[in-house]
C-alpha cells in the first residue's frame, strides 16, 4: 500500500508559478511511475505530467508542455510539479498518483494508476 500526501496548492494569479509536491510511503519508490493529473469542476480527471522511476522519462499534456516541469528525489520519495506561467484555466484540484511499473513509457489514464492522494486545490485568478 502507498500513501500519497499532496501540498503546495493555493490561489495565485495569472502569470505566477507555484510548486506543488508530493509525499509517497512507497519503500521502494524508484519502482513507480509518478503522475499528475488534475479535475476542474464539473469536468473529468485529466492527465498533466508524468516521471518514470529513475527520473530520465518524463512526459506532459500538450496544454502544459513549456511551463509545467515534473521532477522526483528517489532519497526523499517525493515528486513534485513545477508550474510557471499559470493561467485562469490551469484552476483545478490536482492529484498525485502512483503506477508500479519499471519500464521507461508512461500511461496518462486515470485506471492506470494504482494509487492516488487526496489532492490540492490549485486556483488562477485573471
Amino acid at each position: 500500500q502507498v500513501q500519497l500526501v499532496e501540498s503546495g496548492g493555493g490561489l495565485v494569479q495569472a502569470g505566477d508559478s507555484l510548486r506543488l509536491s508530493c509525499a509517497a510511503s512507497a519503500r521502494t519508490f524508484s519502482t513507480y511511475l509518478m503522475a499528475w493529473f488534475r479535475q476542474a469542476p464539473g469536468k473529468e480527471r485529466d492527465f498533466v505530467a508524468a516521471i518514470t522511476g529513475s527520473g530520465g522519462d518524463t512526459y506532459y499534456a500538450d496544454s502544459v508542455k513549456g511551463r509545467f516541469t515534473i521532477s522526483r528525489d528517489n532519497a526523499k520519495n517525493t515528486v513534485d510539479l513545477q508550474m510557471n506561467s499559470l493561467k485562469p484555466e490551469d484552476t483545478a484540484n490536482y492529484y498525485c498518483a502512483a503506477k508500479y511499473y519499471t519500464g521507461r513509457y508512461y500511461y496518462a489514464s486515470v485506471p492506470r494508476y494504482d494509487y492516488w492522494g487526496q489532492g490540492t486545490q490549485v486556483t488562477v485568478s485573471s
